[in-house]
């Protein structure tokens, strides 16, 4: 996957842009609409972030154009998220994925750590976010300049279709999918197909799904891939997959345990009641006899970060 920016500057996947998307021709931002989400659970540190956060916004609206509304995580709706330039995200990551199931491939994302962990051990991580209240000022002034680093992520999807034909799409994954029994303590009973090799049928706790960037979530606590490092190249279009709890003696190397690829994975469900999970968040359900199609191929989600791309941080996976 290749992006050209204005300035002639042609980045290879993984993806990121300095400026480029956030400017038009000239230098001048195209920012004019921005969306603030942040938690919202009467914690001090949050409402002080969130103070921090609409002095400056409200500073810089007085002197612009800028069109800016404001919205807890629990009250948003998809139709807020229509023709913005930028959403605003402030709290932690599980903030922020679960947010970026309403965001589209065509607005940017700023994260705002509001606790940070390096500032209290109760804090986020913060792994997607960009920003935090301590520099929100000067990054902010990034984003209107053009100068924010736009970090162009892939994401999982998977698509249900019914018994009876309906087509159902979920939410974009940035993390992770799972796709299990509704009943935890019943076996996930499905057909797996990928490629033109793989078909075979499982007994397992589900199927766990996951970005590379994601896999620090959750894949790595259930498949033992510690010292695994991926091409470069590949990891903008592969993602993982683990049979969670696959009996021992079916745990082979064919892709059916594990896999690192970039083919559509299909399964066939003979689970009374199924369900795919995004992120940990939105749950859609299915029935005996669905089939579920899981690919990278979801929207991309434009991330913006400053001091360092988002890969940066995981150097380590990569060769």
């Amino acid at each position: 996957m290749i992006a050209t920016i204005s300035n002639d500057v042609t980045c290879v996947a993984p993806i990121w842009v300095i400026g480029g998307a956030l400017t038009v021709e000239g230098g001048g931002s195209v920012v004019r609409s921005i969306l603030v989400v942040y938690k919202k659970n009467f914690e001090e540190v949050h409402d002080k972030a969130l103070e921090i956060v609409r002095t400056q916004l409200d500073s810089i609206s007085k002197n612009s154009n800028l069109d800016i509304d404001y919205s807890a995580r629990e009250k948003v709706e998809r139709s807020d998220f229509i023709n913005r330039d930028l959403v605003i995200v402030l709290g932690g990551d599980g903030t922020l994925t679960s947010i970026a199931h309403s965001v589209d491939s065509k607005t940017m994302v700023m994260g705002v750590n509001s606790h940070p962990r390096k500032e209290d051990d109760e804090g986020s991580f913060g792994f997607y976010m960009g920003s935090d209240p301590n520099n929100f000022s000067k990054d902010l002034e990034s984003v209107l300049s053009g100068n924010a680093i736009v970090n162009i992520l892939p994401r999982l999807q998977a698509e249900i279709i019914t018994t009876s034909g309906n087509k159902i799409r979920c939410d974009p994954a940035l993390n992770d999918l799972l796709i299990a029994n509704t009943h935890q303590y019943q076996p996930s009973k499905y057909r797996l197909k990928r490629g033109t090799n793989l078909d075979c049928k499982q007994y397992s706790s589900g199927c766990l799904f996951s970005t590379f960037l994601g896999q620090g979530a959750w894949f790595r606590h259930v498949a033992n891939i510690e010292g695994s490092t991926f091409p470069i190249g590949e990891i903008d279009d592969h993602y993982l997959f683990v049979a969670r709890d696959l009996p021992r003696d079916e745990r082979k190397e064919d892709g059916s345990y594990w896999d690192w690829t970039s083919d559509t994975t299909i399964l066939l469900s003979d689970m009374h009641r199924g369900y795919v999970v995004s992120d940990g968040w939105d749950e859609t359900h299915f029935t005996r006899g669905a089939r579920i199609s899981i690919s990278i191929d979801g929207p991309k989600l434009h991330l913006l970060t400053f001091r360092s791309t988002i890969y940066d941080r995981v150097a380590h996976w990569i060769k």
